[in-house]
């Protein structure tokens, strides 16, 4: 469901994850591993979509406490503070991130092969959440000429050497399906985006 870094085809790449950020350029981050075994991640006994064609697992280790970590990926609207690709994020409701909250935040896309440049927007609803331990939120995004329908899940684990952070996605829709080679190494960059950006902003806090 990430600021783009520095171009504009960065932006559009980022720009198609659900996430957190989307679609990016495929640079894993310090302590960033290649996807895990074929089982799928899940919180609270569900995970990501069984049937989507694009899909990827990441993860990294966060040098900061469980609690720093925990707060900037549940504080949605201070995404855009440390993901350059999130231009806008608001809560649709009031209260802690729990089963149930809904949130809306944007990216613009630059207009690329597939589509025309245009504002991507993401509705997420949060399905399952256990404190300081996983999340996992389900939702459309929408532009013009592109819709995606994306399923996230995120755990977090606390490790002798900081936070164990495991994150798995899934996206759908005619624009994707049609490429999914090309679709899965964009999701594949966007998730490793994500997760850098997260270790940055937790570590700099400390």
């Amino acid at each position: 469901m990430t600021p783009p870094r520095s171009t504009g085809s960065r932006v559009a790449l980022r720009a198609l994850a659900l996430v957190v950020g989307l679609l990016s350029a495929a640079v894993a981050p310090a302590g960033a591993v290649a996807p895990g075994p074929v089982t799928s991640l899940t919180c609270a006994g569900k995970g990501v979509d069984p049937h989507a064609q694009v899909r990827y697992r990441t993860e990294t280790l966060i040098h900061a406490p469980l609690r720093t970590v925990w707060r900037l990926q549940t504080d949605v609207e201070r995404w855009p503070s440390w993901q350059p690709s999130v231009t806008t994020a608001e809560r649709l409701g009031r209260g802690p991130l729990r089963a149930g909250s809904a949130f809306r935040w944007s990216t613009p896309v630059p207009p690329n092969p597939a589509t025309p440049a245009t504002e991507l927007e993401i509705t997420s609803t949060v399905g399952q959440l256990r404190h300081h331990s996983c999340v996992r939120w389900t939702g459309p995004a929408v532009g013009e000429g592109l819709r995606i329908d994306g399923v996230h899940v995120g755990t977090f684990t606390a490790t002798g050497d900081g936070v164990r952070v495991r994150t798995e996605e899934t996206h759908s829709g005619a624009q994707v399906d049609a490429n999914v080679p090309v679709a899965s190494e964009l999701l594949r960059g966007s998730l490793e985006a994500w997760l850098r950006d997260l270790k940055a902003a937790a570590e700099a806090r400390g």
